[in-house]
């Protein structure tokens, strides 16, 4: 039994803290607007577990950043089977859609006077880091084939966030120091990077200015490349490595699945260089998915000024 200063054992409560008040007091979080648009995440490449999960996890992330968010997985290669663990992005549109009405006829069946939809039934975010066109163009047909009123945001590059999170994947491979600050060395620190993607010369470019903001990081050389363009990833190696570098690292500019299976290995040995791992579930891509979200729908998000 407790009493109201504790528990009877005498072990310490938790108690609240008192609200700042004033000019350094926290803002509140922003939460979904009631009746907001379905947050729903286009995932590229063949479906898998992996996907799947990746996908749910910065889908969690971005509930965190945006209590009360709707937000679905679609996949752009998935199918649309009932009860399909893979459904497919036209397929979740179309539910969306359908679920938007169905809850304003249950409304005024409810006798509740409720105004027809209006607005976008959801927003598509492409899980991508970059623009990769020939995706992007599928993505946009699957919202056409779709029944919904849907809008495709933006993608989630260039940005600083995946500047960090490249740099944190470059630390985990023993490429690059983990912290500007800690002035050890790492013996196996690259001293020039390649920031390799997919998607054609846009994607390259913008996987280039990501790039400026890792070096900007590392203080050492940094080049894009194109992982689906044969020889590039080699010719920006050699070009490195004319220029100074030795010791080289290869930075994949990519989520995961919007890559075909080994193209990273090969480009790495192609290049004879140690590769970091894909930019996966890393926890600033569920803040960037959101703020995509809010930026189609004009939502003021904490998400853009981490």
């Amino acid at each position: 039994m407790s009493s109201p200063t504790g528990p009877a054992n005498g072990l310490p409560v938790r108690m609240p803290r008192p609200r700042p008040a004033g000019r350094h007091r926290r803002p509140e979080p922003a939460v979904a607007p009631e009746g907001a648009p379905a947050l729903v995440l286009a995932v590229p490449g063949a479906p898998s577990a992996a996907s799947r999960g990746l996908a749910e996890e910065i889908i969690s992330i971005g509930r965190s950043e945006l209590p009360g968010l709707d937000a679905r997985v679609g996949f752009l290669e998935g199918d649309d089977t009932e009860g399909s663990e893979f459904p497919s992005l036209s397929g979740v549109l179309t539910t969306v859609a359908a679920e938007r009405v169905a809850r304003a006829e249950f409304a005024r069946a409810a006798g509740h006077d409720v105004p027809a939809p209006t607005g976008p039934d959801a927003v598509v975010v492409p899980l991508l880091a970059g623009p990769d066109a020939d995706l992007l163009r599928r993505m946009r047909q699957a919202v056409m084939d779709s029944s919904a009123a849907a809008e495709l945001a933006e993608v989630l590059g260039p940005h600083p966030l995946l500047a960090e999170g490249l740099h944190v994947r470059l630390s985990e491979a023993g490429l690059a120091r983990a912290d500007r600050a800690r002035l050890f060395t790492v013996t196996t620190a690259a001293d020039g990077i390649i920031v390799a993607t997919t998607g054609g010369a846009e994607a390259v470019q913008v996987a280039g200015v990501t790039g400026m903001l890792l070096a900007a990081r590392l203080a050492v050389p940094v080049k894009a490349a194109a992982l689906d363009q044969e020889g590039s990833v080699a010719a920006v190696a050699e070009q490195l490595r004319s220029e100074g570098s030795t010791q080289l690292a290869l930075a994949p500019y990519l989520i995961g699945p919007e890559a075909a299976e080994g193209l990273l290995d090969t480009a790495a040995k192609e290049a004879d260089c140690a590769a970091a791992e894909v930019l996966g579930a890393y926890s600033a891509l569920g803040k960037l998915v959101v703020t995509q979200y809010s930026a189609a729908l004009g939502i003021t998000q904490g998400a853009a000024a981490h």
